[in-house]
């Protein structure tokens, strides 16, 4: 729920700020009248630009030997404006309606609404001519990936900004397959002499075992934990062995290429029964319903659970054996799904250029720079011979290739939200062994998705990454802001408080009035575009 506030407070305030845009703003920068542009240029030339950089980085984006090596190269310097956490959208905001725009806007971080005000504002510029002419970095990316360029464009025909790109695996391999891994106590399964569940009821048996023996002692014992309505952390997989599962947007695509709600399934109800089931006999963590990812991750490290719900355990009980991946159950039908989530590595809005800009060609050939691959790699986990601080790579010049080091301990994020930068750029599966090596955490979690759910994952499509018009996102916005909502709170309230079979009928009523088939319609005809 707390997601879709927050969308709705950004598209408004968006709204607003956008706006006051003028196409007769000015920008920061001189035109410096620069064509047929090759790097380094000879010329003294900046360009201003804002950016949303991590706490963690130096004040300065300057002081990064990325961007220190970027200058070397092109011989552009960069008149930086950083801003971390949430000041960076209301100086963005600002900047954009003020009449002193930047020349672009790293780490945009707008939404597709957002976007498309901006251009419809004349307040950003469309790219597709520069990205043809320009930037054949970019230009042979969208060529070996032509479904990034669909996702890039919009209704119109126009892209209005560049595109942050990671794959890593494809298909049902995909590394965002499953958001909410099950993460399961087996040492505690072990003493009690108990293999890892098969079977809804197995699993139901197993937490009673855990709560009846008091495994982390003193009445400290959870048997399990999740955070209700939180992607990667809520219980919508064990949905799966009931029908579609649920995930973070309840959004599915069957395999006949049907859009559906899964809180509107079956499917969905039966697996609330479930969760009541386990609530009714205690094995559910009373604060589930409430609680935030610092607490949940407290008891983590206290050793209190006996199941509990993320993406990656190390972040919650550590990267040892004492947990393990539990696989798909069976249902009482005999039903045994992995529910997929609709996510991917893409993100449409890394960075876009205004139209206060004078020096276009120039911009163009320097955000090209981004999406060189082995930059490209650097710029999303992080550098080498970097000699003030620790390395993420090791660069292996016979091979020209960067590998991964040994981090020996140090936290990958930290690290590389330290040193990396960013922004717009792509890493393509093909990438791995030719220009990089996979990082280690994600290497060993794309062979668990592949041993352990990739066998048991029904559904053969996702809801892609559509670009909706911006009345379809008006009218989508709309909808959510009552239906998401209704749907999440329902939700919780069942599984603690039971009465889903008696207030079903009445449930489905209020999704019909909640307008859910406009909201189905909507989301089903931007699929069919995007996928045709």
């Amino acid at each position: 729920m707390k997601r879709y506030v927050k969308l709705m407070s950004a598209l408004i305030l968006g709204s607003v700020l956008i706006g006051g845009c003028s196409n007769k703003s000015k920008t920061w920068s001189e035109d410096y009248e620069l064509e047929d542009i090759s790097f380094p240029v000879e010329e003294d030339v900046s360009l201003k630009i804002i950016t949303e950089s991590s706490p963690l980085a130096p004040e300065n984006p300057n002081d990064k030997l990325l961007y220190q090596r970027l200058e070397e190269k092109t011989g552009v310097e960069i008149d930086w404006r950083s801003f971390t956490g949430e000041s960076f959208q209301d100086k963005r905001n600002l900047a954009m309606s003020s009449g002193e725009m930047p020349d672009a806007i790293k780490n945009a971080g707008y939404s597709d609404y957002e976007l498309l005000e901006l251009a419809e504002d004349e307040a950003i510029i469309p790219l597709n001519d520069l990205i043809d002419n320009h930037m054949p970095n970019l230009k042979k990316v969208l060529e070996e990936k032509p479904e990034y360029e669909d996702m890039m464009t919009a209704e119109d025909g126009n892209i209005y900004a560049f595109p942050w790109i990671e794959e890593l695996g494809e298909g049902k391999q995909n590394i965002h397959s499953i958001d909410n891994f099950p993460w399961i106590n087996v040492e505690w399964l072990d003493e009690l002499g108990l293999d890892m569940p098969e079977t809804t009821e197995e699993l139901k048996e197993a937490l009673i075992a855990f709560r009846d023996n008091d495994m982390a002692g003193d009445g400290q014992t959870i048997p399990m934990s999740f955070i209700i309505n939180d992607g990667g952390q809520d219980p919508g997989f064990l949905f799966g062995s009931f029908g579609y599962g649920d995930n973070w947007d309840h959004t599915v695509v069957t395999n006949d290429h049907e859009v559906k709600l899964t809180s509107a399934e079956e499917g969905y109800k039966e697996g609330i029964s479930f969760m009541n089931e386990l609530y009714k006999e205690e094995l559910i963590d009373e604060e589930a319903f409430e609680q935030d990812w610092p607490v949940y991750v407290s008891k983590g490290e206290e050793g209190r659970y006996g199941m509990y719900f993320t993406w990656d355990k190390s972040n919650i009980t550590g990267m040892n054996e004492e947990y393990e991946l539990m696989p798909p159950l069976e249902g009482p039908d005999g039903q045994i799904n992995a529910p997929r989530t609709n996510g991917m590595g893409f993100d449409r809005a890394r960075m876009v250029i205004t139209s206060a800009n004078q020096n276009l060609e120039l911009t163009a050939k320097w955000i090209d720079e981004f999406y060189d691959p082995h930059t490209s790699v650097q710029h999303n986990w992080g550098t080498h011979g970097d000699e003030e601080q620790q390395n993420i790579f090791e660069f292996d010049e016979e091979e020209d290739m960067l590998k991964h080091e040994d981090l020996e301990g140090t936290a990958p994020t930290e690290l590389r939200e330290r040193t990396s930068v960013g922004g717009p750029l792509a890493i393509l599966d093909s990438y791995y062994g030719e220009v990089t090596t996979m990082p280690d955490d994600a290497a060993w979690r794309l062979d668990l998705m592949e041993e352990v759910m990739v066998p048991h994952m029904q559904a053969e499509n996702i809801f892609p990454n559509v670009f909706h018009t911006k009345e379809e996102l008006d009218r989508l916005s709309t909808i959510e802001a009552d239906l998401i909502p209704y749907i999440e709170r329902k939700k919780a309230e069942w599984i603690s408080g039971g009465k889903v079979e008696e207030e079903w009928d009445e449930y489905l009523e209020e999704l019909e009035r909640l307008n859910l088939s406009e909201w189905l319609e909507i989301k089903q005809e931007g699929y069919d575009r995007t996928i045709n």
